[in-house]
């Protein structure tokens, strides 16, 4: 079966590494050990016996920001279509021993991504919408909703399920991977950005750990079509996330 499409990780480049790692602790009950790799330092996060997220320090002009990454058949190809469909490409396709390949790329309007081609059977369950502290869902804010619904739907056969107006001078367009709403785009002001939610056993509870380990909160909690509730947060430098789940 092709994952083709679907998030499989995420990705913390922080301005201090020991303070994200007791707060993302303290917020999603993740615990935290290094990757042993040999040329930097590189955490990685569990949550539920699942590796589900990576951190590193934010250095040589590296944004402060997670990024998320989409599984892909073939990372060298995927790139180079990404190019063709306008995007830059920041990392070309590098192999990561015993992970796969990779690529780090901004799409036309200046949102970042990445892709990842998989060693066969190395998908892992970063992605998990019906577990805590994993991977859940993915906000796109940006001018033109219509070019980047066309730039992911020719990059990743995403599709749109449904498009709700959220008021007078903004629509909702939930987006698909493989049959699985895993997201939306929605048109907004401001730089373009991808924003992660990560699942939470409890919404109120995780925003009120927010509040108390330094976060800000922007939006929430609040209830969102479907019965769940999203806070939407920066971390103590700034990062912004999210979390869904239940009140």
């Amino acid at each position: 079966m092709s994952h083709h499409g679907l998030p499989c990780w995420y990705e913390l480049a922080s301005a201090d590494v020991t303070a994200s790692e007791g707060f993302y602790s303290a917020i999603l009950g993740w615990t935290w050990a290094d990757s042993g790799m040999p040329t930097m330092t590189y955490l990685l996060a569990k949550a539920e016996g699942d590796m589900v997220a990576g951190m590193m320090a934010a250095e040589h002009g590296m944004p402060v920001a997670w990024t998320f990454y989409v599984a892909v058949d073939d990372a060298d190809a995927l790139a180079a279509k990404a190019a063709a469909l306008g995007a830059t490409v920041i990392v070309p396709p590098t192999d990561i021993p015993n992970t796969g390949r990779f690529s780090i790329l901004i799409d036309p309007q200046g949102a970042s991504f990445a892709v990842l081609q998989p060693l066969p059977g190395g998908t892992g369950g970063a992605f998990d919408q019906k577990k805590a502290g994993h991977g859940n869902w993915h906000d796109l804010a940006c001018a033109d909703t219509a070019a980047a619904l066309a730039f992911y739907g020719a990059l990743f056969g995403w599709t749109v399920t449904q498009s709700m107006p959220m008021g007078p001078d903004m629509t909702y367009n939930i987006i698909a991977a493989n049959g699985q709403d895993i997201g939306g785009v929605f048109n907004a002001t401001g730089a373009p950005a991808w924003c992660v939610y990560f699942g939470s056993s409890s919404v109120q509870t995780a925003t009120e750990a927010i509040k108390a380990k330094g976060g800000q909160i922007i939006y929430g909690p609040a209830e969102v079509p479907g019965g769940a509730y999203i806070t939407q947060a920066t971390d103590p430098q700034g990062t912004r996330f999210a979390v869904v789940g239940p009140m």
